[in-house]
């Protein structure tokens, strides 16, 4: 049987303030699914390698792939400053996301229109858009008939403590539309998995940086949101077209 793991980032954030504005108002989970011995022997590898191609690094003191660092080129990336060298690692980052393996799921959740409908009754928006994607995960889960365990980045003590029970109620007691047993029976743990991103976790790094444009994209696609014009997200989201499961592109709200 096939082992997988689900490794869950964010774009943007789960309350519900300053909800005029489309960066506040919309939140996006975006789940990147890798099988174990994939992970193991190419996915993981092919990370390390790139980011020692483009920021030599001692591995005690390893880089961390972080979205925000890099387009803003603090730290470690101040070397993308130079033209040439950008061009170069944005080439060879599309490299390693169209030839590796790997399937995502994204969610993007309308919190103003959730909030707007349901007033009091919402939902966490985080972990409403975390039922949305376990039920994609563990449908795929039962398709092939794999197993899986789920990864996400530790988000502060509270938020951690919050996020866990709600994976516990999903496990214990299914969602709206899903019994228990549609997630026990693949699921193999009852305990979602975090670590800090100083942990250097391939799959949530990786998950960092496609949480926005997977965002992005399914919001020009309800026309959420003005065109940017042809912008490095676009380009991502054309070259990880591929991996995408069938319907796990998903608007709720």
């Amino acid at each position: 049987m096939q082992r997988y793991r689900l490794y869950i980032d964010e774009s943007g954030d789960h309350t519900y303030s300053a909800l005029d504005d489309p960066a506040k108002r919309y939140l996006g989970l975006t789940g990147c699914i890798v099988e174990t011995e994939v992970y193991r022997t190419s996915f993981q590898p092919a990370l390390e390698a790139l980011k020692q191609r483009h920021f030599p690094h001692n591995p005690d003191d390893p880089i961390i792939l972080h979205r925000n660092d890099i387009i803003d080129q603090r730290g470690a990336f101040w070397r993308l400053r130079d033209e040439n060298v950008k061009c170069q690692f944005n080439e060879d980052l599309l490299r390693f996301l169209e030839q590796q393996d790997y399937l995502l799921i994204t969610v993007v959740i309308d919190k103003k229109a959730h909030i707007e409908r349901y007033g009091s009754a919402a939902f966490h928006p985080y972990h409403y858009c975390l039922a949305v994607l376990l039920e994609r995960y563990c449908g795929f889960l039962n398709h092939i008939q794999g197993q899986g365990d789920v990864m996400a980045e530790s988000r502060g003590r509270t938020e951690d403590r919050q996020l866990r029970t709600a994976y516990q109620s999903i496990w214990q007691n299914g969602t709206y539309f899903r019994e228990p047993q549609f997630f026990q029976r693949v699921l193999t743990s009852k305990e979602i998995k975090l670590k800090p991103k100083t942990a250097n976790i391939a799959g949530l790094q990786v998950a960092d940086l496609l949480a926005h444009p997977c965002k992005q994209e399914i919001l020009l696609a309800h026309e959420r949101i003005p065109d940017p014009g042809e912008v490095f997200g676009k380009t991502i989201s054309r070259c990880i077209a591929s991996k995408n499961i069938t319907a796990g592109y998903r608007m709720v709200g």
